[in-house]
């Protein structure tokens, strides 16, 4: 690890800041706005392949703004976790910018209109969602929370008519709500500790009255449950998101919940580590599981269908968090990246879709495979993912938590298994039914009238509106979405490694607090830390040959000693 490369780490929030501020200036000028948005994220992208290469092999960094030390000044701390975060993030924006631009949500004739500052503001969100991935306190963590949000609600409502304007009356009004409850659990937080500093307080909550811990823990997840889309604090989405041009929706979808969730991991596994709520957190992921799935399969048009899986899916992530365990929390690092892939891919999919056929419900689609077999295969790929499919990394994920629910073994770890099963295989009913519709179906037998877009005459008519109606601008990024997402399939065995690392380190929590203290500051916590992981760690080892890759790494905090005490090793009806 080069402690000189992560000192360059604050550029990932200050280059598509400073981008905004240039692309603003040459608001009278797309091109030149567009050049430097698209620079600004190229640029962003290779500086996190860096810090993700630095951070790879272990070990946490943290950057004392001003030179001020924590807990006084502002750190910003990047480790594994947030450095896969940032570098998903970055390459899905740089793709949907890509792909906005060949659509043209972000040009207009008029260069002074409303949309001129289209460019300036998804650089803004951008950089408020990297801020928030590597906030070291929480205030600097709701500063992120806010940039990104206020630069969403101007995305949201850009150029709309009526009810883009209504949906994002209700997104602003359901974002300030959970935005309010954030900020008075800060200042409750710092009333009790004297910090807001995450590293201070993983040493000083646990000197709280346990209470108020738990008070103050449970409003932190509410605040963070409400922007992460957790049922039943998810009514707001659906109606939402499926208003806004496809570029929006897509990045919205595919990252904006993510933020919400990375806030809640940092919480169970760094602020307030333990069992105390994990059955209540199983009981909301399974009901957010369910509902989620049962709303999908009442939707007839692809986008609100999209939005519902996008709920039932976040229920995987708070199941893998419940776990408390190191397979659970490893399947859940490797998801969300995952699913940040998938969700907006198939969100830019379906601005296709409506833009060859004219509409997104499925009740006027037909013959889409026929007509546009490219398009077909666009969405045939991460529709299978997302229902998890074998070999697709969505059933690598889902099976490193169903893993680690059954080696738990736990009426409640159960229910969530089957439960997440049964929402794979309703998953797959509703892509299926959009793929066998949409695709598979003549346009003649469309439920309702079909878009006169979709009766193609001939062969040559339909190439040509294809050329006209899917541009390669469009389609390229889409593609090499599809492509990321098949990447995590074929590297699935590396970057599991990686997730459990990552997860180890983040349940130890020594990585973190050494680096924003220094070994001098925790030396003294250090025997109370380890002891802590040893005893409230689930280590799960499996004898399935098929789980062998998902079973989580040995962890330092295990004798080295010949001499020392081994545990015996877990089969298959043991219990730990």
């Amino acid at each position: 690890m080069n402690a000189e490369l992560l000192n360059f780490t604050p550029l990932a929030v200050l280059i598509p800041f400073f981008g905004a501020g240039f692309a603003f200036a040459f608001y009278r000028n797309k091109s030149a706005q567009r050049a430097i948005t698209i620079g600004a994220l190229v640029l962003t992208v290779i500086l996190e392949v860096t810090l993700l290469s630095q951070v790879w092999d272990g070990g946490a960094h943290a950057i004392h703004l001003g030179g001020w030390p924590a807990p006084f000044g502002i750190v910003m701390v990047i480790d594994r976790f947030s450095a896969l975060m940032l570098l998903v993030s970055s390459i899905i924006t740089l793709c949907v910018l890509l792909y906005a631009v060949g659509q043209g949500a972000a040009e207009e004739k008029d260069d002074s209109g409303p949309v001129s500052i289209f460019y300036p503001t998804y650089l803004i969100l951008v950089a408020g969602v990297s801020n928030a991935f590597l906030a070291g306190d929480l205030f600097n963590l709701y500063v992120g929370f806010e940039i990104f949000l206020t630069a969403s609600y101007v995305l949201l409502t850009l150029g709309g008519g009526e009810s883009r304007i209504r949906a994002g009356v209700t997104y602003v009004v359901v974002s300030i709500v959970s935005s309010m409850l954030f900020l008075i659990t800060i200042g409750m937080i710092y009333a009790a500790t004297g910090t807001v500093n995450l590293a201070d307080l993983a040493l000083r909550l646990a000197d709280l009255d346990p209470s108020t811990q738990l008070t103050l823990h449970v409003m932190l997840l509410v605040a963070f449950g409400i922007k992460a889309a957790v049922f039943p604090l998810a009514f707001w989405l659906p109606d939402s998101y499926p208003t806004a041009p496809a570029p929006v929706t897509a990045v919205f979808a595919g990252l904006l919940t993510k933020v919400g969730i990375y806030a809640m991991i940092r919480t169970e596994t760094l602020l307030f580590p333990g069992e105390r709520i994990n059955t209540a957190l199983m009981i909301v992921a399974a009901l957010t599981m369910i509902v989620g799935i049962l709303g999908a399969l009442a939707q007839a048009d692809i986008k609100r269908m999209l939005s519902f899986t996008l709920i039932s899916h976040i229920g995987y992530l708070v199941f893998g968090l419940a776990l408390s365990s190191i397979i659970g929390m490893a399947a859940t690092i490797y998801y969300v990246a995952h699913h940040i892939t998938i969700q907006t891919t198939l969100f830019l999919v379906t601005g296709l879709i409506e833009r060859r056929s004219g509409t997104s419900n499925v009740l006027r689609l037909g013959g889409l495979a026929k007509i546009s077999p490219v398009l077909g295969l666009l969405f045939f790929i991460p529709a299978m993912n997302l229902a998890g499919i074998p070999p697709f990394s969505g059933f690598v994920g889902k099976l490193g938590m169903m893993q680690g629910g059954i080696a738990e073994n736990t009426w409640i770890t159960w229910t969530l298994v089957i439960a997440s099963v049964l929402t794979s295989l309703l998953t797959l009913m509703a892509v299926a039914r959009i793929w066998t519709r949409g695709f598979w179906r003549k346009p003649e037998d469309a439920d309702e009238t079909p878009e006169r877009q979709l009766m193609s005459k001939t062969l040559a008519h339909s190439r040509a509106a294809n050329k006209r109606y899917l541009p390669m601008s469009m389609v390229a990024p889409t593609a090499a979405l599809v492509a990321m997402s098949l990447a995590f399939s074929v590297f699935a065995g590396p970057l599991m490694d990686f997730s459990r690392a990552a997860a180890q380190d983040m349940y130890e929590r020594t990585p973190y607090l050494e680096a924003v203290f220094g070994p001098e500051r925790t030396e003294g916590v250090r025997d109370e830390l380890e002891e802590f992981a040893a005893t409230f760690l689930i280590d799960y080892e499996l004898d399935d040959d098929g789980a062998a890759e998902h079973a989580p790494v040995e962890t330092s905090l295990q004798p080295d000693d010949e001499d020392a005490e081994v545990l015996p090793e877990i089969t298959d009806g043991d219990d730990r």
